[in-house]
């Protein structure tokens, strides 16, 4: 398969919702082989399909060695929460606390279109939630505290790699969640 460009932070595919996915086909299996293949070279802990441009509900994961991937999720949170560093591939080199969910219940298809259920905790959950926000058009740094977001957004207007983009004529959007910080659904 191939490794594929990897969109940073103010590109519109990664603050737009991702369609369902409706045809687990051959081409589908190759999206999960490209994201897989994207994800291990980089490195990163996850990687989902907005973040390659393609605007479906799939993305992988790479946790404790285990490698994984979740396509059209829905996830049950745990009230309880947990604070840990968090970065994220389109944000090159930015890593701040992000408070998210102890536990997290994923429930989805496999690439062949069989409902799996992917239960996980601490570092496991937050790969679950943050690679699912993406797929909501959510980027992690909607999930900061006001304080850490406005430091992150100076971090990201001084670095290279932002200015590089701008540069490019590409326009930045900053996108406010529409959920709460702690993501929580019901």
């Amino acid at each position: 398969m191939s490794i594929q460009e990897i969109r940073f932070f103010g590109d519109p595919v990664l603050t737009t919702p991702a369609a369902l996915v409706t045809d687990f086909d051959k081409e589908l299996r190759m999206l999960v082989q490209d994201l897989t293949d994207t994800m291990l070279d980089a490195p990163g802990a996850g990687l989902a399909a907005p973040q390659i441009g393609v605007p479906l509900r799939v993305f992988v994961w790479d946790v404790d060695e285990e490698l994984g991937h979740l396509i059209n999720p829905v996830l049950s949170l745990s009230e309880e929460m947990q604070d840990g560093e968090e970065g994220c591939l389109s944000f090159p080199e930015l890593r701040y606390e992000t408070p998210r969910a102890m536990r997290a219940v994923a429930k989805g298809f496999n690439m062949y279109g069989e409902p799996i259920t992917v239960e996980g905790s601490e570092f496991l959950a937050r790969a679950l939630q943050h690679e699912t926000d993406h797929l909501d058009g959510i980027l992690f740094i909607d999930k900061l505290r006001p304080e850490d977001r406005k430091l992150a957004m100076k971090e990201i207007r001084e670095s290279e790699w932002f200015n590089l983009a701008a540069a490019q004529g590409r326009s930045i959007q900053v996108k406010e969640s529409p959920h709460s910080i702690f993501g929580r659904i019901s």
